[in-house]
């Protein structure tokens, strides 16, 4: 096995205070020359094994062109610079450098590039310059993609993050859109959570939700006048870094941190029923992360953020609101538009405009002062949420119209719409017919509103377990399952009949009032009645039918 440099010097040196052997001696034995021999004996390190410096004959000839161009990009726009491939061209169709190959030319403008800036008097391409950032003083803001399988589809959605300088200590929240509503219930959400705002500022890039126009002198922009009154109410000032890619390094914090946290927890690609029970699981991965270490810091995140708490700015005590007001027509089909998105509202406010106020989650649609339904916020364009409860006046007027609406099959895909609601349906319709079991269904359908879905179920199917399929006895039976639960009268809720229904495992039965005035009544000793009596009548003979037949002939005759 050859022995580097390195052990070949430190044998020499042994073998010279060892046995005394001379340089001769010693440059027979490892079979070297005298020259390293001495080397080895006067230095203390071997001399470094010089790099030959590579020639290129073929490009010598187009430096100094090379170089021009390269000048003059220093002052042309960015996006019109030269590129390596470019050069190569110019240089083969018209300087006449056939043969020259465009590795060549890579090498040769990697290593020139850098050196033209400096001799230009220009700063290096990149610098970094690390900051310092005092406790309870800054913080970061941004958003980053994400996918997740919600409810068996994969869906893209964003996360919210907001990260504070010193200590690291960042809130996430998932959100379907990264709109200014996002944008702004993340905020309250995160100052809410570590109970106050930063002193000095907080670090923005150019998000449309907070800036309408990025102006070319300096960091002015024009803010979005909705946030400007956030910030205000808040009282925190807005940094915001520059345009592109140049600026991503001025909020690296947050932006190391949606990286971090993507690859640690939200991979593989997450698989939940809902948006609020992943929120639910990142607040669990929050709390792992209080006790983790930043780099090569001595102190845990928690530990570092118990010490700028203190140092943040109270929360003022009024709320502000983060919806966004929009003022929707309803349509003649009951519906009204928000967002590309399609919702329905009772139809009593068709032709009306209704109050809509649009949050990050949820649609919530007023009439005046009196809220009259909340959906859950879609995000596809051209989406729509229909709920049946919305429907029902209508379609007692117009049963007919029922069995194929578009209402009842958003119940059914929804659960709101059961097995038991089919049940009562098929036993009216023997009894009342088409029109009337359905008039009779809508009735028990209205009972959803004023009491729980789950004790309306179970007087369904008490109701069945009788023959019965009144409105007026599963209203009984509900208030009847509703007692047994301990509930007492279930407070109303808002378009109703929009989600599935729990339905108890064991119903009620029906009481009979006749069954139970019996049970109470002392026992009748009498006997039974008896018609043996009357017997007596089946023995008189039958009278002569066709004696009588003739005299009354003979009558009319004469």
């Amino acid at each position: 096995m050859a022995l580097t440099k390195v052990e070949l010097f430190d044998q020499i040196r042994r073998d010279s205070w060892r046995e005394g052997l001379g340089v001769r001696a010693l440059a027979r034995k490892y079979g070297v020359h005298r020259r390293l021999v001495r080397e080895a004996l006067t230095q203390p390190e071997p001399t470094p094994r010089k790099t030959p410096k590579r020639r290129s004959p073929q490009l010598e000839p187009f430096k100094k062109v090379i170089d021009e161009w390269l000048r003059a990009d220093l002052d042309a726009p960015r996006k019109q610079r030269h590129t390596v491939k470019r050069i190569h061209r110019r240089l083969l169709d018209e300087q006449d450098a056939a043969g020259l190959s465009y590795s060549t030319v890579r090498d040769y403008l990697a290593k020139r590039k850098p050196e033209i800036r400096i001799e230009e008097g220009r700063a290096p391409a990149k610098v970094f310059i690390r900051q310092n950032h005092p406790p309870g003083e800054e913080a970061e803001v941004d958003f980053g993609e994400l996918w997740v399988n919600l409810a068996g589809v994969l869906t893209k959605c964003y996360l919210f993050v907001y990260r504070m300088s010193y200590s690291g200590k960042a809130i996430h929240k998932i959100y379907a859109t990264s709109g200014q509503e996002a944008f702004l219930e993340g905020h309250v959400e995160a100052f809410t959570r570590l109970g106050g705002t930063p002193t000095r500022h907080i670090r923005y890039d150019n998000l449309t939700a907070a800036v309408t126009k990025v102006l070319f002198r300096g960091r002015l922009r024009v803010e979005n006048p909705r946030w400007r009154l956030f910030r205000s109410h808040y009282r925190c000032e807005a940094f915001y870094c520059e345009r592109g890619i140049e600026g991503a390094h001025e909020k690296g914090g947050v932006e190391g941190q949606i990286g971090y946290f993507r690859r640690n927890y939200l991979s593989p690609v997450p698989q939940v029923d809902s948006l609020a029970e992943l929120n639910a699981r990142i607040e669990h991965f929050e709390q792992l992360e209080d006790g983790r270490r930043i780099g090569a810091r001595l102190r845990t995140i928690a530990q570092d953020f118990a010490i700028e708490a203190p140092l943040l700015r109270a929360l003022p005590d009024d709320h502000f609101s983060t919806g966004l007001l929009l003022t929707p027509r309803v349509d003649r089909y009951g519906q009204i538009t928000v967002r590309c998105c399609r919702y329905s509202v009772p139809i009593h406010l068709i032709g009306r405009t209704v109050r809509v106020m649009l949050h990050a989650c949820e649609v919530i649609v007023y009439d005046r002062h009196r809220e009259v339904a909340r959906h859950e916020r879609l995000t596809g364009k051209g989406t729509e949420t229909i709920v049946l409860d919305h429907y029902l006046e209508a379609l007692m007027r117009k049963p007919g119209a029922f069995a194929g609406s578009v209402a009842l099959e958003a119940a059914r895909i929804g659960g709101a719409f059961t097995d038991a609601h089919d049940a009562l349906w098929s036993a009216a319709r023997r009894s009342l017919g088409e029109p009337g079991a359905t008039r009779a269904l809508i009735e028990v359908l209205l009972l959803h509103r004023t009491m729980d879905d789950a004790d309306v179920i179970a007087g369904i199917r008490a109701a069945l377990s009788v023959g019965s399929f009144a409105a007026d006895v599963i209203a009984v039976e509900a208030r009847k399952a509703a007692d047994a639960r301990g509930t007492g009268r279930p407070t109303p809720g808002i378009a109703r009949l929009s989600g599935p229904a729990t339905v108890p495992a064991e119903s009620p039965q029906v009481t009979s009032l006749t069954r139970k005035r019996l049970a109470e009544l002392p026992p009748d000793t009498r006997p039974l009645p008896s018609v043996d009596a009357y017997d007596q009548l089946l023995r008189r003979p039958a009278p002569n039918t066709c004696h009588q037949s003739d005299t009354h002939h003979q009558e009319s005759a004469s």
